[in-house]
């Protein structure tokens, strides 16, 4: 991939024979053209191939970033010359306790320093011994430079940079490469804050949900209505727990059981709108084909979750839980709801309310999961269900059929 060189770049190198490196060119580029592109690891690759054509022998390049994710404490972008997309490896919490990350230039950063820098070449003297650099000197790297990458209100992340010339980086090289940090450092916020937006929103509205709001669906009343697939389920005597366990020993609970209700969710398309004490409202958009058939899936994989994590708890000496679930399908508003300032983005309509009651009615007649004729006409599989029969639900005129799972 070629890119244009800046006029004076092209003037240092007819002036000192070998060029140095001239950051200029790239700074403009990244604070006038890269407004269209979304992802910071895109512009990334593209600032270290820019940086080659200037006469900056990079020939490595990685970002660290801390990220607000549930499962995930921090991610890595890694360039490699030649490399036309980078690698993205992410890191889980607990790291910063690995010998890996101790014995590391990365804890030095983040310990203070203002810059790591380490020539890899022998001759250079004496220096911390990181595996790092000796995995850097097996793949040819001659020298190595780290710095903090500094955002807002004290926050920062780190930069770092390798080359592969003899010799490794000259002043030049290090001052145009220092010159690039401010505009990147912005460049790399804006992407950042994003991505941590859409996470966020991911983690604690859906990914349906989070694409409406991002797409402008904010203000009060705004939605549309939509065919699906609606499960609802809860944990039985949830009350009865809370105050007879120690308040970590509920916790595990609650995240074990919503581990195994809500993973078999969301692997089979399911869209977990919220949790609700110890419940769940979930749904499986129609415009699916498969929406109904998933949802059955969802619930057997949950089902048999439910069974081993009720074989730990007996391990552990507590009893097994129990759990009832609720299936409807039919047309609910998909958008928000709530007062001027404070919304919710989630579903409502008879076909919820009828979900909400077949998962009370489970309590009644024993059984963990009953669904009602309709959504298992749409699903196909009345012969692999249980029918029994016509049951009143509280506030609905007429009884309706029900199957068990």
């Amino acid at each position: 991939m070629q890119f244009p060189v800046s006029a004076n770049s092209i003037l240092s190198r007819e002036n000192a024979g070998e060029a140095p490196g001239d950051s200029s060119g790239i700074i403009e580029w990244l604070m006038t053209e890269t407004r269209d592109q979304r992802f910071i690891d895109n512009i990334f690759v593209e600032m270290c191939d820019r940086l080659n054509q200037a006469g900056v022998p990079v020939s490595r390049g990685t970002l660290h970033f801390r990220i607000l994710h549930p499962q995930w404490l921090g991610a890595r972008i890694l360039w490699l010359k030649g490399m036309q997309e980078a690698d993205i490896q992410t890191f889980g919490y607990g790291v910063e306790d690995t010998a890996q990350y101790r014995n590391s230039p990365i804890n030095e950063l983040n310990s203070g320093a203002a810059v790591v820098r380490q020539h890899l070449e022998p001759g250079f003297g004496d220096a911390p011994s990181y595996p790092l650099y000796d995995e850097l000197r097996a793949e040819g790297h001659t020298d190595y430079i780290a710095w903090p990458l500094k955002h807002t209100l004290g926050k920062h992340h780190i930069i770092t940079f390798s080359s592969d010339r003899p010799g490794g980086f000259n002043d030049d090289d290090l001052r145009a490469l220092a010159d690039l940090l401010p505009a990147f450092a912005l460049v790399s916020e804006i992407r950042l804050k994003n991505r941590l937006a859409r996470t966020l929103l991911e983690t604690y509205v859906g990914p349906h949900a989070s694409e409406q709001i991002l797409a402008g669906a904010t203000t009060r009343g705004s939605g549309v209505t939509v065919g699906a697939a609606i499960l609802i389920c809860d944990l039985r005597d949830f009350t009865g727990i809370s105050d007879m366990w120690p308040r970590d020993d509920v916790i595990e609970l609650l995240n074990g059981y919503f581990d195994a209700m809500a993973e078999p969710i969301e692997r089979h398309g399911g869209e977990i709108l919220k949790f609700m004490g110890d419940g769940l409202l979930a749904i499986f958009p129609l415009s699916n084909a498969n929406a109904c058939r998933d949802l059955l899936s969802a619930i057997r994989e949950a089902q048999a979750a439910m069974s081993a994590l009720n074989e730990e708890n007996l391990k552990k000496g507590h009893g097994a839980l129990g759990y009832g679930v609720g299936v409807h399908v039919g047309d609910v508003m998909y958008g928000n709801i709530g007062s001027r300032s404070r919304l919710d983005f989630t579903v409502i309509g008879p076909a919820v309310n009828i979900a909400s009651r077949l998962e009370s009615l489970t309590k009644e007649i024993k059984r963990p999961v009953l669904l009602s004729r309709a959504f298992v006409e749409k699903a196909g599989c009345e012969t692999q269900l249980e029918n029994l029969g016509s049951h009143p639900l509280r506030g609905l005129g007429e009884p309706i059929d029900i199957f068990a799972f």
